[in-house]
């Protein structure tokens, strides 16, 4: 089932595989952190319900059985209870399926194995390729490539495993994991006499740069790639920089920067699809001259949840055209949003001021 087209209602399959709640942590010893199972949630609910809200469009996906995850009316679940059950459904659903929408993390090389383990399986990715991700999932390989090209970085450091922090560095900084998701292991470091004085594994220490910690979101196709309205991220205030949920839209003249820098970014990857993401921080220089790229997430993110809010188009709908060579053009509403990492949304009426809240998959 390879002929697609939703602007004329013909059938299409989609395959949506979350990692955390689709049996990823199935044969760990560990359960999967708290904060990535309610943000897998948000975003696999609101995925999952746009693709269903495609005339013709049918959605699969698979459930971890531990797990009590609602899911929207109209896809179809496959319960898988092993690791050996996950791989098994895993082809078959991504053989079977006109598009496969990758949602993992980058740590541990989950992201990158899933990625190719769908073009092995035979399947056709919604979501960007094997090298882009491969890239992207190396916070310092990623800040290397950006920098060759003029796209702004943290002034940074690579900390191997076994050596200290540097004495010169200019702290305060932020100490992260080279393949990193989530905020998982992430700390701000006020000087080389931190606790973790001896690092155990490699890690990326970062000048700490202030200013409005911003993410944008960005659909890739072949012929066109659309950025997204820029969305402030609620990170916070404890030092790990844990993601809370965002808001938008930015001022105009911060949403300018955002999407201009953004850009710039995404345009140095070899197979941008889909949707991806890019975190910033904009600095307070006007000119942007103070504006970095922290990371690019080649996935969708969170922010899926709020951006879909303040769209008066279904963003599911786009990714697909998008990815078919076809053009879109796609408006959003001016009512402010603000969503939390656990997919629950307040859209802002600028008429009688009253909020309405819903779900990730409302």
């Amino acid at each position: 089932m390879r002929s697609i087209c939703v602007e004329n209602r013909t059938a299409v399959q989609v395959f949506v595989y979350e990692f955390i709640t689709g049996g990823g942590f199935l044969s760990a010893e560990v359960p999967p952190p708290p904060s990535l199972v309610r943000e897998g949630t948000a975003m696999r609910a609101a995925l999952a319900a746009d693709f269903g809200r495609i005339e013709g469009c049918s959605v699969t996906t698979l459930l971890d059985a531990r797990f009590g995850v609602p899911w929207p009316t109209g896809g179809t679940v496959h319960r898988v209870r092993d690791e050996g059950q996950v791989r098994q459904t895993f082809d078959r659903l991504a053989a079977a399926a006109d598009w496969t929408v990758v949602i993992a993390p980058e740590f541990d090389g989950h992201l990158t194995h899933a990625v190719r383990h769908v073009l092995q399986a035979g399947g056709r990715l919604l979501s960007p390729g094997a090298n882009a991700v491969e890239l992207a999932s190396d916070k310092q390989r990623t800040a290397e490539r950006l920098s060759r090209v003029g796209v702004p970085v943290p002034e940074a450091h690579c900390v191997e495993s076994g050596e200290q922090l540097p004495r010169d560095f200019p702290y305060p900084a932020v100490l992260k994991p080279l393949d990193g998701a989530g905020s998982l292991d992430v700390e701000l470091v006020a000087s080389h006499a931190h606790q973790r004085a001896v690092i155990d594994t490699p890690r990326r220490l970062e000048r700490f740069c202030s200013g409005t910690p911003a993410s944008v979101a960005v659909l890739c196709g072949p012929r066109q790639l659309v950025t997204l309205p820029a969305c402030r991220q609620h990170l916070s205030d404890d030092g790990r920089f844990t993601y809370l949920g965002g808001s938008l839209p930015l001022s105009a003249p911060l949403a300018q920067r955002a999407a201009r820098l953004t850009k710039a970014a995404v345009e140095t990857l070899d197979d941008p699809l889909g949707y991806l993401g890019v975190d910033l921080v904009l600095g307070e220089d006007p000119d942007g001259r103070e504006d970095v790229v922290i990371e690019i997430n080649p996935r969708l993110t969170t922010s899926y949840v709020g951006l879909r809010a303040a769209c008066r188009n279904n963003l599911a709908a786009a990714m697909v055209d998008l990815a078919s060579g076809r053009s879109v053009s796609l408006s959003f509403r001016e009512e402010p949003v603000q969503f939390e990492a656990t997919g629950r949304v307040c859209v802002q009426n600028l008429n009688n001021n009253n909020a309405t809240r819903k779900r990730s998959d409302d």
